[in-house]
């Protein structure tokens, strides 16, 4: 459940066209509109190279909405800044996106309040501890702390899940998130409703076959849920036992980010 390809295209798809009427101005820079148009182009592209797993220049281009000529030189530019790499099957999203993508986090001080508590968690329980936020309707996992009940790198291998997630769950439930109009079960109100009175969300085989998972919001000072603790186990561990420890840690980062005691979404 992407904020979708479709969603990417809309909100690219000005730029886009101006780029198509002529506005680039061939340096990839620009100023003024043109110099949007050409950055629009750009994020279309990088856009494009995400939904199809990296893809030959006339499938990016098609699917960018970019007149190929033009696609072709800002892939160009885009390779020589390490945005995109090219190999036999065409071009994929290159290093330097990684490094950037991995320097994000929601919160200034959230990596440093998790960090701890997320490796004694791990430790206490030997859950595989991850710290996640929901954004475009997916559930994006910014850091892992191993533990002994499952096997991370079975876990590690992607960093995006579906919104349906314990993490993306507890997010999703609160008051603030509002999802697209047409993905949501029939079902969400009622389980948002006992995942807010909980305090936290469970989802079992989401991740990989047979890990189960119990997940916590974290709070920012506003009182604002940021990202969402959650702990990864086998099946021979029942989730919910994890709920109470899940729920504590979840308090103690909150208050590292200012946020007190954790409250009860409402």
């Amino acid at each position: 459940m992407r904020d979708g390809g479709g969603s990417v295209r809309a909100r690219t798809g000005i730029g886009a066209e101006r780029i198509a009427a002529g506005e680039d101005s061939g340096s990839g820079r620009g100023s003024g509109s043109g110099g949007r148009s050409v950055l629009a182009g750009a994020f279309a592209l990088l856009a494009a190279v995400e939904r199809t797993g990296g893809a030959g220049l006339t499938r990016l281009a098609c699917e960018s909405g970019l007149p190929k000529a033009t696609a072709h030189r800002l892939l160009e530019q885009l390779l020589g800044l390490g945005a995109v790499e090219r190999d036999a099957d065409g071009y994929r999203i290159g290093s330097r996106m990684f490094q950037l993508g991995n320097a994000w986090q929601p919160h200034p001080g959230l990596r440093a309040a998790a960090a701890g508590p997320a490796r004694r968690l791990a430790a206490v329980t030997g859950a595989a501890v991850g710290v996640a936020v929901l954004r475009h309707d997916r559930t994006l996992v910014l850091d892992w702390a191993p533990g002994d009940a499952v096997a991370l790198p079975a876990l590690c291998d992607r960093s995006a899940w579906p919104w349906y997630t314990a993490a993306g769950k507890v997010l999703a439930a609160a008051p603030e998130y509002r999802f697209p109009p047409t993905v949501t079960p029939a079902s969400w109100p009622r389980e948002g409703r006992a995942i807010r009175e909980r305090g936290v969300a469970v989802d079992r085989g989401v991740l990989t076959p047979g890990v189960c998972c119990v997940a916590a919001p974290l709070y920012d000072m506003s009182g604002a849920p940021v990202a969402a603790l959650f702990a990864a186990t086998g099946p021979a561990r029942r989730p919910e036992r994890l709920a109470d420890v899940v729920r504590r840690t979840g308090t103690a980062i909150s208050a590292g980010l200012g946020g007190g005691r954790s409250r009860r979404i409402t």
